[in-house]
């Protein structure tokens, strides 16, 4: 069971510490990694347990290549292999 969190404040910038610190709430959690995300008014926060996924890969906040997007989830995607095979191969992988 991994730990999510995020802010949003549009009337000043997310503070790092802020966000670290509440990220470090969850601890318990998920012991395995952790990791934060800021950028201007949006801040996220992964706490992760790893169980299927040992790898770094599995390190988030996760980015896209190009930077677009960032996402942090809770769960595993069981059917990745499935989805892989459907999506098309993003940009420089």
């Amino acid at each position: 069971m991994c730990g999510i969190v995020g802010a949003v404040c549009f009337s000043r910038p997310i503070e790092m510490e802020q966000l670290v610190a509440a990220r470090d709430l969850l601890a318990a959690r998920g012991p395995d990694d952790s990791g934060v995300w800021r950028e201007d008014a949006v801040g996220l926060g992964h706490r992760r347990l790893s169980i299927l996924d040992l790898s770094p890969a599995g390190h988030q906040p996760m980015r896209f290549a190009d930077d677009r997007y960032v996402i942090v989830y809770n769960g595993e995607v069981y059917n990745y292999r499935k989805l892989r095979a459907e999506l098309p191969t993003p940009p420089g992988g």
